[in-house]
């Protein structure tokens, strides 16, 4: 049931967390009270089990965190300006709330993606 942490996983968790917070400026423009309470719950269950899995990890794997963290926001960066462009090349009119959330989707998806590639086999 306990599986070792891993400085992959830390990053994750981190990366979902960023997600859910790129999310609360749609609920709060859409009106949507109960689903904005939903998801600030499962943050701060997010939050907690990241800092579960920073005490457990070892020092050598913390070492590796700062590398993972960049890759993170240069993902996040990317999926930023993909969204964008996807956003300007159909139209519709979308803000900037769901643009941040559509870019922070696609930012987690490719850090998600690119751990999976180079994952040791």
């Amino acid at each position: 049931m306990g599986a070792q942490p891993t400085p992959e996983r830390l990053s994750l968790l981190l990366g979902l967390v960023v997600l859910m917070l790129a999310a609360v400026p749609r609920y709060l423009a859409g009106g949507h009270q109960t689903r904005l309470s939903l998801l600030l719950m499962a943050m701060v269950v997010v939050v907690v089990v990241a800092l579960l899995q920073w005490r457990l990890l070892a020092v050598e794997a913390r070492a590796c965190l700062p590398a993972l963290l960049r890759r993170l926001g240069l993902c996040l960066v990317a999926g930023l300006v993909v969204m964008s462009g996807w956003h300007a090349l159909v139209g519709g009119g979308v803000g900037w709330a769901v643009l941040i959330s559509h870019g922070a989707t696609l930012g987690l998806l490719l850090h998600a993606l690119w751990l999976w590639v180079k994952a040791p086999s």
